[in-house]
């Protein structure tokens, strides 16, 4: 087995999102940041010493903007296929993230009101549809993709080997990575209990470091403690009837939500 380093490459401010790139036999790469984000994700990696045109996947996290944006253009920048969960599909069909935005605080309900958020991206259709965990050692890296839904219904997260988690929207930095090494969720959650029953699982499983799509690192204690207490803060809300949640529908796409 070797060792699959994690590089952050941050597409929007220092670490306010970020992609990754995995490096093993060979380069692949995690989310695809906000549309108009393909150039400077490959010239990051560049700098990093691999050439675009030698990564061999790209793996989008969830249907949110920031994270598929700009999936159809590294595929042209890189030739790579794109992996992503059948349950996110709509999105990446269409360019559009599935409304209305379902805040966690005053922050996400600030940011939904950000017209960047409601534009379209290119839509594309995932060349690898992720429906279970899946193993990446045919791309090059000692790793594989796990589902994590709550966060959006298609969400997902890839652990290495080694124990890196680079964790998609399960979790974040507070206020978009402005508080590093603090943990808080990120603006928006699909199902707020869903997503914390999957980073509970993830937890479960003694993660290294959580690499986030918000911010830098966390580790793993600290993203226990935090969701301990968010535990208990969400049975509060749930039991006050204070929870937005987006309904599922059977085939998996994601309905209205309810008010």
């Amino acid at each position: 087995m070797s060792r699959t380093k994690v590089v952050r490459i941050p597409v929007l401010g220092r670490r306010a999102v970020n992609a990754y790139l995995l490096l093993g036999r060979h380069p692949v790469i995690v989310d695809a940041g906000t549309p108009g984000s393909g150039r400077r994700i490959t010239e990051q990696v560049t700098a990093h010493g691999v050439d675009p045109q030698d990564v061999r996947l790209v793996v989008v996290t969830h249907g949110h903007i920031d994270h598929f944006g700009s999936a159809a253009e590294l595929r042209r920048l890189t030739g790579a296929p794109i992996a992503a969960h059948a349950a996110d599909l709509g999105p990446y069909r269409t360019g559009r993230v599935r409304e209305p935005y379902l805040p966690t605080g005053p922050m996400g309900r600030l940011m939904a009101r950000n017209p960047k958020l409601h534009e379209q991206a290119e839509p594309f259709e995932p060349d690898l549809v992720v429906r279970g965990a899946t193993g990446l050692a045919d791309f090059g890296v000692d790793a594989r993709i796990i589902p994590t839904p709550g966060h959006t219904a298609g969400s997902i997260a890839v652990l290495t080997d080694n124990g890196d988690l680079v964790a998609g929207d399960l979790i974040a930095n507070s206020f978009m990575g402005l508080i590093e090494g603090r943990p808080a969720n990120p603006p928006f959650h699909d199902d707020p209990l869903a997503n914390l029953a999957s980073l509970r699982a993830m937890l479960d499983l003694k993660p290294t470091r959580l690499h986030v799509g918000h911010g830098t690192p966390l580790d793993w204690s600290r993203a226990d403690r935090w969701a301990t207490a968010e535990q208990r803060r969400l049975a509060r809300r749930a039991a006050r009837g204070k929870l937005r949640v987006r309904a599922q529908e059977p085939d998996g796409e994601l309905a209205g939500a309810d008010e």
